[in-house]
This record gives C-alpha cells, sequence and structure tokens, in this order.
C-alpha cells in the first residue's frame, strides 16, 4: 500500500511546550509578515499533553514573551507560590531545614504550581487558533533525507501485528514534507533526536549526555495538612551520597498534592531500584505526615535531562533543527526546564523566519545571547559538583558557585563518563533489602502503571528493540544481576525461570514511555522507538 503524503512549510515534531511555543511564535511572525506560510504539529500521545509529565513549578519568563496577555486568555496557572521550603533528611527520621538563603536558584517568587499538560493543552488551543495544524495520535517514526538534508519525517505505520505482519487493519505512515524546516521538540531522549545527533555529530567536543528519572504522583490530602502554595524540596535519604537526587512536593489547588523523586542516572550500585527509592521517600516522618488519610490519584515517571552547557548539543542540522530537551536545555540547578524549552522554540521560531527571509542565521549562535544560554552558563557546574563530589560536598561547593559567585567561578567541570558506564559490577555493590508495600503510603508497580492509564494494542511489535536477544542473561545477568529489573519504573523487563532456563521477558504493554532503560542498559542493548500511534501513558493533569 503506497504512503500518502503531505506538504508543509514547518513541520514540528513534538507537542509539548517547546514544540507549541514554536508553532505559535512561527504562526505570530508569519502572521506579522503576511506571509502564507503552513505549520504542522504531530504528536504521538492520544491527545496534547497525554505524555506530558513535569514536576511543575513553573517560571513564566518565555510565556510572558510568548504571549503577554496571557492572564486574560486564562492560561491554567492558578496556584501563585507563596512559601519556599528546603529540608535535609539525614535518615529515615529525622530531618534537618535548610535556608533557602544558602539555595538562590530554588527561590520560586513569582512562579506557579501548574499541570504542565494542562499548560501544554491550552497552548494546542492558541496554536490552532493562530491556523496550526496539530495532528495527536501520530508519532514521527522515520526522517526524510533528501540530499544530506531533513526533509521531513514518515509517521508511524498502523495494523501490524507482533512478527511486523501487516493486519486487516494496516494502515502506512504518512510522508509529512517540510518546505522550510523540520524542528525536533520530542522531549528527553527523543528517538529521532538522537539518531540526528549520530548522524550529524552533533554533540562533537562535548560531555555526554546525562539525565535522571523522576518520579510523579498526585495526592488529595485532608485539609489540614495542605497548605495551597507551599513548595518543598529535599535531599539527602533515601539516597547515598554517591548517587546525590532530590525531592519535591508541590501544594497545588483543590487539596491536592504533587510529589515526587528525582534520581541520577549515574547511580554506581545495580542492585539500586529507583522506584523503591521513591516509595521508601515517602515514609520519612516530614513527607508521611501529609500524605496519611490522602488518597493517591495518578503515577507516572520520565527520565529528564540534566547535562547542561556541557553536554548541550549543536541545535542546528541541515534541514531544521533540535530544541527543548531533545537537546537538553533544563536548568537543573532550578530543576525546571519548561521556561528554558519554550524559550529554545521561541528562539527556533525566530531563525525559521530569517532564514526564510534570506538571512544567514544560526540557533546556536542566536541562543548565545538570549537569557536561556546565561542560565545555563551560571548552572554549567551545578551536576558536575554533585557527580564529582558527592551529595554533602557538592552541595557545598554549589552554594559557594550560585551564593558566593552568582555561577561565575572561573573553570567548568566535565563530566566526561556517560551514565550507562557508571554502573559497577554487582558483587562488588552491597544489595539494597527494600521495605514491602503498605498500600496505603507505598506501593508495586503494576497499581502505579494501572494510575498512568497505559495502553498499547497487544499485537504489535515491539517497541523495545533488543540488538542482542542473548546479551540479558548471558550478560548483564552475571555482571550486574540485570539492572533492568529494577532501573525500569513499570516492570516492563523480568527475568523468568522456566524449566531451569532463565529468559529475559519484556512486557512491553506496561511501558511508560520513560526511556530510562534507553539510557541506563549498561551495554546499550534496548533501542526504543515509537509504537503505534496513540499508546502509552495518558496523564490527564501531570
Amino acid at each position: 500500500m503506497a504512503r500518502e503524503s503531505m506538504d508543509y512549510d514547518v513541520v514540528i515534531v513534538g507537542g509539548g511546550p517547546s514544540g507549541l511555543s514554536a508553532a505559535i511564535k512561527l504562526a505570530q511572525l508569519f502572521k506579522e509578515k503576511k506571509q502564507e506560510k503552513s505549520i504542522c504539529v504531530l504528536e504521538k500521545s492520544a491527545e496534547i499533553g497525554g505524555h506530558i509529565l513535569s514536576g511543575n513549578v513553573f517560571e513564566t519568563t518565555a510565556l510572558d514573551e510568548l504571549i503577554p496577555d496571557w492572564k486574560e486568555k486564562n492560561a491554567p496557572l492558578n496556584v501563585p507560590v507563596k512559601k519556599d521550603a528546603i529540608k535535609f533528611l539525614l535518615n529515615d527520621k529525622l530531618s534537618i531545614p535548610v535556608p533557602s538563603f544558602l539555595m538562590p536558584t530554588m527561590k520560586n517568587h513569582g512562579n506557579y504550581i501548574i499541570s504542565l499538560a494542562n499548560l501544554c493543552r491550552w497552548l494546542a488551543e492558541q496554536a490552532e487558533s493562530l491556523g496550526v495544524d496539530i495532528f495527536p495520535g501520530f508519532p514521527a517514526a522515520e526522517i526524510i533525507y533528501k540530499e544530506g538534508k531533513v526533509a521531513g519525517v514518515i509517521t508511524g505505520d498502523m495494523g501490524k501485528d507482533s512478527k511486523g505482519n501487516e493486519k486487516d487493519s494496516f494502515q502506512p505512515g504518512m510522508e509529512i514534507f517540510a518546505n522550510e524546516s523540520t524542528v525536533f521538540a520530542e522531549g528527553c531522549r527523543g528517538n529521532l533526536g538522537k539518531q540526528l545527533i549520530k548522524k550529524f555529530e552533533l554533540d562533537k567536543g562535548k560531555d555526554p549526555q546525562h539525565y535522571g528519572i523522576g518520579f510523579k504522583e498526585i495526592w488529595e490530602v485532608d485539609n489540614e495538612h495542605h497548605s495551597e502554595g507551599l513548595v518543598m524540596h529535599t535531599n539527602g535519604w533515601p539516597l547515598p551520597d554517591d548517587t546525590p537526587g532530590g525531592s519535591y512536593m508541590y501544594h497545588a489547588e483543590n487539596k491536592q498534592v504533587l510529589l515526587g523523586l528525582v534520581v541520577p542516572l549515574d547511580y554506581k550500585n545495580p542492585h539500586l531500584s529507583p522506584y523503591d527509592e521513591f516509595q521508601r521517600w515517602k515514609t520519612h516522618p516530614s513527607i508521611k505526615k501529609y500524605l496519611k488519610k490522602g488518597k493517591r490519584l495518578s503515577y507516572g515517571a520520565r527520565a529528564l535531562i540534566k547535562g547542561g552547557l556541557q553536554s548541550l548539543p549543536s541545535m542546528d542540522f541541515p534541514g531544521g533543527h533540535l530544541i527543548g530537551c531533545n537537546a537538553g536545555t533544563l536548568n537543573f540547578s532550578k530543576i525546571k526546564g519548561s521556561h528554558t524549552a519554550m524559550k529554545s522554540g521561541i528562539e527556533a521560531a525566530k531563525v525559521i523566519s530569517e532564514k526564510i527571509d534570506g538571512k544567514d542565521v544560526t540557533l546556536d549562535k542566536q541562543l548565545k545571547e538570549t537569557w536561556l544560554y546565561k542560565e545555563l552558563y551560571k548552572s554549567r557546574n551545578f551536576n558536575p559538583f554533585f557527580h564529582k563530589f558527592g551529595g554533602l560536598i557538592g552541595a557545598a561547593m554549589n552554594v559557594l558557585d550560585q551564593l558566593i559567585f552568582r555561577g561565575k567561578l572561573p573553570f567548568t567541570l566535565n563530566h566526561p563518563v556517560p551514565d550507562h558506564d557508571c554502573l559497577k559490577e554487582a558483587k562488588e555493590c552491597r544489595k539494597i533489602e527494600y521495605p514491602k508495600y503498605d498500600n496505603e503510603i507505598t506501593f508495586d508497580k503494576l497499581s502505579s502503571v494501572y494510575l498512568s492509564n497505559t495502553y498499547h494494542e497487544e499485537d504489535q511489535p515491539c517497541h523495545l528493540v533488543l540488538k542482542d536477544p542473548d546479551l540479558p542473561i548471558m550478560h548483564n545477568l552475571e555482571k550486574y544481576d540485570e539492572p533492568a529489573q529494577r532501573y525500569c519504573p513499570a516492570g516492563v523487563y523480568e527475568v523468568i525461570e522456566e524449566n531451569g532456563e532463565k529468559r529475559f521477558q519484556i512486557n512491553s504493554q506496561n511501558c511508560i514511555h520513560c526511556k530510562t532503560c534507553d539510557i541506563k542498559e549498561p551495554s546499550q542493548n534496548i533501542n526504543w522507538i515509537t509504537p503505534e500511534g496513540g499508546g502509552g501513558p495518558n496523564y490527564p493533569n501531570m
């Protein structure tokens, strides 16, 4: 069956904050210049926002620039931050407050506690009102190249069985051609973005990219424990000092709290389970008191990109641009990436518009003149300090850097080891015994996945592709006790024993598209590719 095709002037892959901001800004610029240009946004989720997961305390810097009258247009920013609280968890019972002036990047006055998914839905409405075509349920599965340049994408086929045969319902993907530019805004560890980085050597001379896995739950809590507008962060327990992560608890509207833990994916112990560290964190008295008698409403997890300036690839390639977390614009010292992602989309739109006008401009050069670049520069040593010195000393060094020197220390540290190379062998590391789930504060993976509304058509090709199917049992099991059993937050990977033989099982229907396996697998044996359109989680308010 032949593929159908469509032509647009600009094709944007991904309906998150960066992609939608690029679409809106382009539409605004085309309207100002009275240019008849077409824009489309492709989104793999069944609806805009369905795959969006973020903390989220939102800084309005980029939104103010993009849509200055966002308040009059009823943007879903309803809860201003009223109070910041920072705690260091000494152990499973004790904590000490940290004066907020020691961590200037964590001050949130003027910010809002929001659902980023709902903000993206609102941004999509603004884009459509400007004439942008938005197609949810259409993942970009392949890149179209013409004469060495990116010329568009091919959306994923629908209706193939698990062996790749065409079913009666088969529909081939469409060719979506871009006459001017293709913008990749897939989010962290985008499937096509990583191909572009490799093909065009966009990361040449850079540090490898670095990641964390971020968990999130939404709880409805008892009135007496709810303090709308409170933003609380913790670090320390339960993570070991050589794995310095951090947590958050944001008190939103409607008696809801948004809480989660970020675990850096350069951790060393293959016995560590990020999911179980998150569940254990909730049992600390400083956290548990808010959740008692509460009801868990939602669960999700997503890799986040935190390499910063030293890992930022070139965002220009022949035929288009990488933007947002597909490139790595998150400011990890703030644990915020939405405003920076939006700004990268705004600047990409300006560059595309200027190129159409015949100007010789690049996104890399233009970004260096913006507050986005200045933010990343000031925070460039934040992640390397933690990696090099651990949690306590790393935190002290960051206080010195951010508070005293304002991010202007006369040197730049590097973090040259990729996350997947950081694991030690299992025999060198202590095993970790995690407590049983109590089904009140802590819960197992499968009941959590249920709350993510994850669905995949079962009879379709597996979107988690093993380069070597024998490697998990023949290599990883002996050397690392097969860490996929633990680093996956959705119970996708299991080692099953049958008739005295062990085999590696992939429960791809559980996948919540976090991309952790693609990042952390020590031999880089797992390749995450897009499943059929509309598959995966469906987050209502994350």
